[in-house]
């Protein structure tokens, strides 16, 4: 991806602070300009108009991405963690992201984790000023973070001194370290990797939750599906290794039993409860004829991978 090498004068002040006013997320947009007499049709055909530059984005920044997944899943089969760093949109946007892998790939909570700048509560609530605190960042990264972990900062802007921190912390722990965000004069040696969305300015001026934040997310539908599609978490496009906590996903996991390992339905839910519920288990066990233990022991032999097995 082609990315400006800005100088230091791009985006710091002579005080070495921060220009705000350089960056691409904090320009005004020459097409919004009106947005306040604009009616509600109008304003739709905009932002859809404005959404069609995620895609084109996204797209130029794919080289970047798959170096992204190739790190993530290299740690993660190596035993390390991924965590995911930000503050308000950004920081919400991880902690949706970790949230729901264990459920879609059954993953435990702890090996996929956010750091959302203001604890806890700031995801439900905003605390604008915590972006700002870097002790806080330095502190969380220092008790969570390993050397053999992977951490995502996640910046619209690409100078949140949050994301920064950790960023900087993680590093000197030893971790790998990823910044994605949507300001294309982000200076490289930010983090091992950078990804940089050009998104441009927002018709709701300094508004990342719209197109910045859509193109965050995803990317890190991208990193995350990716990584567990490398991983062994998926069977041709099957979500095989779901948690089947509510009546929907039962229902799936029969069905995904029963269409995989070629049995019928009422074979598929007896098999669903044979197997207790591991869904690859109980269609090597349709497939193969064999006990949930014997099962078991050949995924574990396959690193997870039913298609191995298979």
């Amino acid at each position: 991806m082609n990315l400006l090498r800005p100088t230091e004068s791009d985006i710091l002040t002579p005080m070495g602070l921060v220009n705000y006013a350089t960056l691409s997320t904090e320009q005004p947009h020459p097409r919004s300009q009106s947005l306040d007499r604009l009616t509600p049709s109008q304003i739709v055909r905009l932002m859809n108009r404005e959404d069609a530059q995620v895609l084109r984005a996204i797209a130029a920044a794919q080289p970047s991405i798959a170096k992204a997944i190739s790190l993530i899943t290299g740690v993660l089969r190596d035993g390390g963690r991924l965590f995911f760093v930000g503050a308000g949109t950004s920081g919400r946007l991880g902690v949706i992201e970790a949230a729901e892998c264990p459920p879609t790939f059954n993953t435990p909570p702890s090996l996929i984790q956010a750091i959302m700048a203001g604890g806890k509560s700031a995801v439900f609530q905003s605390k604008e000023g915590s972006e700002d605190s870097e002790s806080d960042a330095v502190s969380a990264v220092r008790k969570r973070v390993g050397k053999k972990d992977v951490l995502v900062g996640v910046a619209a802007s690409g100078v949140t001194p949050f994301v920064g921190a950790a960023l900087q912390t993680a590093r000197q722990r030893g971790a790998k370290t990823i910044l994605l965000t949507c300001n294309p004069k982000t200076p490289p040696g930010r983090a091992h990797l950078l990804i940089a969305l050009r998104t441009g300015s927002e018709i709701l001026s300094g508004s990342t939750r719209l197109k910045a934040g859509t193109a965050c997310k995803m990317t890190l539908n991208m990193l995350t599906t990716a990584s567990m599609v490398q991983l062994g978490k998926v069977f041709g496009n099957r979500m095989v290794d779901l948690q089947p906590k509510s009546r929907k996903l039962v229902e799936r996991a029969v069905r995904l039993i029963g269409e995989l390992g070629h049995v019928r339905e009422p074979q598929a839910r007896q098999l669903f409860k044979d197997s207790r519920g591991h869904v690859k288990a109980a269609i090597v066990m349709a497939r193969r004829h064999m006990s949930y233990a014997q099962a078991a022991k050949q995924l574990d032999q396959a690193r997870g991978f039913l298609r191995k097995v298979l």
